[in-house]
């Protein structure tokens, strides 16, 4: 075929007419636009603000401290997640045998203990003594020690009150662990903790993993992305806040997650990715499976987009065969 798309030897006989394509370019580029610029205006989803530790301690305060204690005694789910965060064994997705975050291993290490809770308190204990000794006992006491005292303190928090800026619960041993709570929970309602969590390994403090960790183990945020309907179940990522429309072209990859076995599979993550793979290697091997690289040549829908030429020229005497 010649650049034309004419066979070798045979000329175009049909009619020419002319055609701007900087003029077409330029009339779509503006309708485009001013549709965007309206549309945007009269469905654009509302701008929500990032929701912080501050807004979660001063809202919920006792699910604040719930959360903490879980994270020091080592039962939130970041501490239980597995690769790549934790080594929790026996954590982690499967295809059949193969655990691929296993496979991927731990390449963004976080300590729960540590990084939520001593570590950021370790940054007021130099002007605080009695948090300081607090902080010593803990770390010096023995692990079934530290689970007695998160354990009994975190059913204390069933029965916690909020008054007076203050958090209270019922007597008990709780050891250093009240103090150390009452001491987070203070400096994550007066906005300290937001930014003590923040990972500075680099110039630009942008890395916001273990602050949307600590808040992700929480019941406040879950709360507040249902009220939005961003749970997995209300089709999340194809959301905006408050039900707009969002990623669209996620539909395909959330799809998986409405229907058994999916949406109550532990391994649903990595089953739908597996799925996506299969999908898009076969729509890029399309062109070399036999039958189905023939469906566009066997059904007419060709004929369809290319009527005119087929209604007007085709037919004409010398024209090229039909395919």
């Amino acid at each position: 075929m010649s650049a034309t798309g004419m066979p070798p030897g045979q000329t175009w006989e049909g009619g020419y007419r002319p055609y701007d394509l900087v003029k077409e370019f330029v009339i779509a580029l503006v309708v485009v636009g001013m549709l965007t610029a309206v549309l945007a205006g009269v469905f654009s989803s509302p701008d929500k603000r990032a929701v912080t530790i501050a807004q979660w301690s001063r809202s919920n305060p006792i699910d604040f401290a719930t959360t903490a204690v879980s994270e020091l005694d080592g039962t939130s789910a970041t501490a239980t997640y597995g690769p790549p965060y934790t080594h929790t064994p026996g954590a982690g997705q499967k295809i059949g045998p193969i655990s691929l975050q296993r496979l991927a291993g731990v390449h963004i290490p976080v300590d729960p203990a540590r990084d939520f809770v001593i570590a950021p308190l370790g940054t007021l204990a130099p002007d605080q003594p009695a948090l300081r000794r607090a902080l010593a006992a803990y770390q010096q006491a023995s692990d079934a020690q530290h689970q007695h005292w998160t354990t009994a303190y975190t059913e204390a928090l069933t029965h916690a009150q909020f008054r007076n800026g203050a958090l209270l619960v019922p007597r008990g041993d709780y050891g250093p662990v009240q103090p150390i709570l009452a001491a987070l929970l203070g400096f994550a309602r007066g906005g300290g903790l937001d930014g003590a969590l923040v990972t500075h390994s680099q110039f630009y403090a942008t890395d916001y993993t273990k602050p949307l960790l600590f808040m992700a183990d929480s019941t406040y945020l879950e709360g507040l992305a249902q009220q939005d309907h961003l749970l997995g179940g209300q089709w999340g990522m194809t959301n905006e806040t408050g039900n707009y429309p969002g990623q669209s072209w996620l539909w395909l990859y959330t799809f998986w997650y409405q229907i058994s076995p999916f949406k109550t599979s532990t391994n649903a993550d990595a089953l739908i990715w597996a799925i996506m793979v299969i999908l898009t290697l076969a729509l890029i091997l399309v062109p070399f499976i036999p039958g189905v690289r023939s469906i566009p040549r066997r059904l007419p829908v060709y004929r369809l987009i290319w009527r005119d030429y087929y209604r007007t020229v085709e037919r004409q005497p010398g024209s090229p065969t039909r395919n």
